[in-house]
């Protein structure tokens, strides 16, 4: 143990960038969000462990530091949950409030639109009747394929 404790005062700088590298790829492979924070924290340490007489615990102890307030700040600056608009991998989610056009009159309330240089199944709000060639507005997306519309 007093050879890697050696090894790790000799070369502080590698030693923390294969901590945070360790960090990283864990969080690469889970995708957690909770790992990126030590992994820059444990880089930042590599940098400041070259700060002549700091010791293993001094740094030990910038990195607990660093990893509570970089985590704390990172969470509460990059809020997953109260982000507004639609979630940018998801394509179809993007298409709720364009407007498009009608390819055909639509029958009992189902018919064929041309939204954002596609076609796609739709249905109507209401069962309303949409002329073929009639502007419309896609108000929400029904069961991952179908766009419900209105007149617009």
């Amino acid at each position: 143990m007093t050879m890697f404790l050696d090894l790790f005062a000799s070369h502080a700088l590698l030693a923390w960038l294969a901590v945070g590298a360790i960090f990283l790829t864990v969080e690469l492979v889970t995708g957690s969000g909770w790992l990126l924070w030590p992994a820059g924290s444990a880089a930042v340490v590599g940098v400041v462990a070259m700060i002549p007489g700091l010791n293993l615990p001094g740094q030990a102890a910038v990195f607990a530091l660093l990893t509570i307030v970089s985590t704390y700040l990172g969470r509460r600056l990059i809020n997953r949950d109260g982000r507004k608009g639609h979630d940018p991998n998801d394509p179809h989610a993007r298409l709720i409030g364009r407007a498009g056009q009608a390819t055909a009159a639509f029958e009992g309330g189902l018919g064929r639109v041309f939204v954002d240089g596609k076609e796609w199944a739709a249905e109507a709000v209401d069962e309303e009747p949409v002329a073929a060639g009639a502007r419309i507005e896609v108000i929400a997306l029904v069961g991952g394929a179908r766009l419900k519309v209105k007149a617009a």
